[in-house]
């Protein structure tokens, strides 16, 4: 997708990576946030004269004008929405879209060897198939499916401390799972994670589609 000269918003943009890759390839990119910590760590990351905005804020109640941006992107973020709050996200996304807009999500799903370590701590089968739901609900007459693909990604962690610092940037509050079942976890990292240059490598299958509004 060409973003150059487009207005874009990543919702659950986390520490801000992907508005930074936007930024790099020439988009107006804005980052959505819940997690406090998470915004601080975004503008500490950015370059001192960053275009790149940061702002608090859930998905579901998004601080936008209608008609605001030409791209809204979930970008594995989608399933982190309270499950009764998605309808409300996706619809807030039609919101701020442009008639000509498109909306782009990206969901990791309930497979894969990355998967399966992060079900020792958090079992996210029911939110991961929830955000699958609401997406089709939102395709009865709020959008129409552009695009859709399955692709296998592969996640690389240095090492199982690299692996934790992650899990708990994306979602604090396993910090007491994580510690809990530290010992599994470490087996798991061993025997899931193929060895690699960069440290050790799992796969995740993703579901990506593409959306635009509705007539």
């Amino acid at each position: 997708m060409d973003v150059r000269g487009r207005d874009v918003l990543d919702v659950g943009c986390g520490e801000g990576a992907l508005v930074r890759r936007l930024i790099a390839k020439g988009a107006r990119a804005v980052g959505v946030e819940p997690l406090p910590g998470a915004i601080v760590q975004a503008r500490r990351e950015d370059a001192s004269d960053s275009p790149a905005r940061y702002l608090q804020g859930k998905a579901e109640a998004l601080a936008f004008p209608d008609a605001s941006f030409d791209v809204v992107i979930f970008f594995n973020s989608l399933h982190h929405v309270p499950v009764q709050s998605m309808d409300a996200a996706l619809a807030e996304a039609a919101r701020v879209l442009r008639r000509d807009g498109v909306l782009y999500v990206q969901e990791p799903l309930a497979e894969g060897s990355a998967f399966e370590l992060l079900h020792l701590v958090e079992d996210e089968t029911p939110t991961r198939a929830a955000a699958q739901q609401a997406l089709g609900r939102a395709l009865q007459g709020r959008f129409v499916q552009l695009a859709c693909r399955e692709t296998l990604v592969t996640v690389h962690h240095a090492d199982f401390s690299a692996l934790r610092r992650h899990m708990l940037s994306v979602e604090p509050a396993r910090a007491a799972a994580v510690d809990e079942h530290e010992r599994s976890l470490r087996d798991a990292f061993e025997r899931l994670g193929r060895r690699c240059e960069s440290g050790f490598e799992f796969d995740q299958p993703l579901r990506t589609k593409l959306l635009s509004l509705a007539e």
